[in-house]
């Protein structure tokens, strides 16, 4: 079990995260306090072309809690792809464990999502899978470790939440599990992001 005072110290490192959430005016982390003090607003005249599209980029990898590395190999994986490539890039980035455990609503935050995977509290179709980043398929199911299911935390953020999950996964709050029914269209992906401003910085 994971000791709850360490995993907040971790999962809230307010200052920096919300002075994030500031400078976006999109509450990233879905904490109520995120947006509480407004960024004095400097009149420098209107945002390059540029500089619009690195705060649109900026915004995708804080909402995923990924790095460049692994944001410019999604796009690129993406680009490769038939069909439309923001749409296989979000697909992608909504099908990392992590983000679905998120989506579960087993975790309230990606980065106590990201902890609950990488300490083993989560299971893909049965079996342990300790890697965020992994890509899950649709049909496979996750859910909580047996073991992990009397952590009050777990309990809590599962039990209160399970109704308002996103429409591409089906849960089952007894199993304490979920299933991921498909992939998603960009419209029900719960994020505040100008895709063709993403595409057009990686395509400069």
């Amino acid at each position: 079990m994971m000791n709850k005072r360490k995993e907040w110290s971790m999962g809230q490192k307010r200052k920096p995260r919300f002075k994030q959430c500031r400078r976006f005016g999109v509450n990233l982390y879905g904490n109520p306090k995120a947006l509480d003090r407004k960024v004095s607003e400097r009149r420098r005249g209107k945002p390059s072309e540029y500089s619009q599209q690195l705060n649109e980029k900026q915004k995708v990898k804080a909402y995923y809690n990924i790095r460049e590395k692994q944001m410019r190999r999604y796009y690129e994986d993406a680009f490769k792809r038939e069909g439309t490539t923001s749409l296989h890039l979000f697909r992608s980035l909504e099908s990392r464990l992590d983000n679905l455990v998120l989506r579960m609503h087993f975790a309230s935050t990606i980065f106590q999502a990201r902890q609950m995977v990488g300490h083993g509290h989560i299971l893909v179709n049965g079996r342990r899978v300790d890697i965020p980043s992994y890509q899950v398929r649709p049909g496979d199911t996750i859910s909580l470790k047996q073991a992990s299911r009397s952590n009050e935390m777990f309990k809590a953020n599962f039990q209160d939440n399970a109704g308002a999950a996103v429409p591409y996964v089906c849960v089952d709050e007894n199993q304490f599990s979920g299933t991921y029914e498909r992939l998603p269209e960009r419209g029900e992906i719960p994020i505040d992001v100008e895709d063709q401003l993403v595409i057009e910085f990686y395509s400069r």
